[in-house]
């Protein structure tokens, strides 16, 4: 990729995360953002991949708060080890990912963005649809949600370069992986929709999130974020005049990991999804992605490149065996 692709690359990402924090700053300042009230979750379980930290911890606390047993799946064995253990595959949550790192590769030797965040939850799933699909009922579906980006609207897949092995952009690397996310999620669910199986597939965009994820993006943006984290972010800060004339204090605001999971909450257990995939949601409503995400063609041509990269059987011509 030539520096000037590289560059283009990174201002699309850029300008597309600006558009989302803009989208947040507008909403927070037509009144307050109220936590959503979900029905509890006896007897079910959920696999959050990535939740040690971040986004995938709010969900996994949130989930487990609802009565669900809850499996943490992360790359921290101490950190994994306080979860809840019990596998009962019945509501999956792939969440785990990297942004804008450095090139590198993952020990199996893939681009570590369309690795960790895409192939990652590529096999993940279709090593657990066996049990996904045993586990879901009429009236009580199993659900795939996959945690995409607003980034995979200036995402561009290069299917004769999956890797970004002829060039390499931190920036256009990951848009790639969200988007690649997004067209799984379509043909998932159009798989399990064809064979009656009682599971559906959503992809969420959490907006912009105040976490260790943004670790490697360009400086500028965390001291955007910095100068309006007490806004867009409800930083926890401590300032006596607010706690004096509105009864804020530091306990009673989300933190932003907490409502940065909100719409994979709404997506894994809220009534009004059951039976329900194959949608893109953002600030739990359904929303469009890029249109060519919709391309079955396309679907299907990373559906089945990806199982070439991850050695699992391609059912995209038979469908889901029900």
């Amino acid at each position: 990729m030539s520096p000037l692709c590289a560059a283009r690359a990174a201002v699309r990402v850029y300008a597309a995360g600006a558009a989302v924090i803009l989208a947040q700053l507008l909403r927070r300042l037509r009144g307050a953002l109220p936590e959503p009230v979900f029905p509890p979750q006896p007897d079910r379980v959920a696999i959050v991949t990535g939740g040690t930290d971040g986004i995938g911890y709010a969900t996994a606390k949130h989930l487990a708060r609802l009565g669900m047993h809850v499996v943490i799946a992360g790359n921290n064995e101490r950190k994994s080890q306080e979860a809840v253990r019990t596998i009962k595959e019945e509501t999956l949550n792939n969440k785990a990912g990297v942004m804008m790192v450095p090139q590198r590769t993952t020990r199996d030797g893939f681009e570590e963005h369309f690795g960790v965040n895409y192939l990652g939850h590529f096999l993940l799933t279709n090593l657990l649809l066996d049990t996904l699909k045993e586990s879901g009922s009429p009236g009580c579906c199993a659900r795939v949600v996959t945690v995409s980006s607003a980034t995979h609207y200036v995402g561009e897949l290069n299917m004769e370069d999956l890797q970004s092995s002829c060039g390499y952009s931190p920036a256009g690397a990951y848009a790639q992986s969200k988007l690649a996310l997004v067209l799984f999620t379509y043909h998932l669910q159009s798989l399990l929709a064809s064979s009656g199986s009682h599971v559906t597939a959503n992809a969420v965009d959490p907006g912009v999130v105040n976490t260790d994820l943004y670790r490697h993006v360009f400086w500028g943006t965390w001291l955007v974020k910095r100068l309006l984290g007490w806004l867009l972010f409800k930083k926890q800060i401590t300032k006596p005049f607010f706690r004096a004339t509105s009864g804020w204090t530091p306990t009673s605001s989300l933190s932003t990991p907490d409502e940065g999971a909100r719409t994979s909450i709404y997506a894994a257990v809220a009534p009004e999804l059951e039976g329900v995939g194959g949608r893109y949601l953002y600030n739990e409503e359904a929303t469009q992605s890029l249109q060519i995400t919709y391309d079955k063609k396309l679907q299907r041509q990373l559906w089945a490149r990806s199982c070439e990269m991850t050695r699992v059987l391609d059912v995209t011509q038979d469908g889901l065996a029900g």
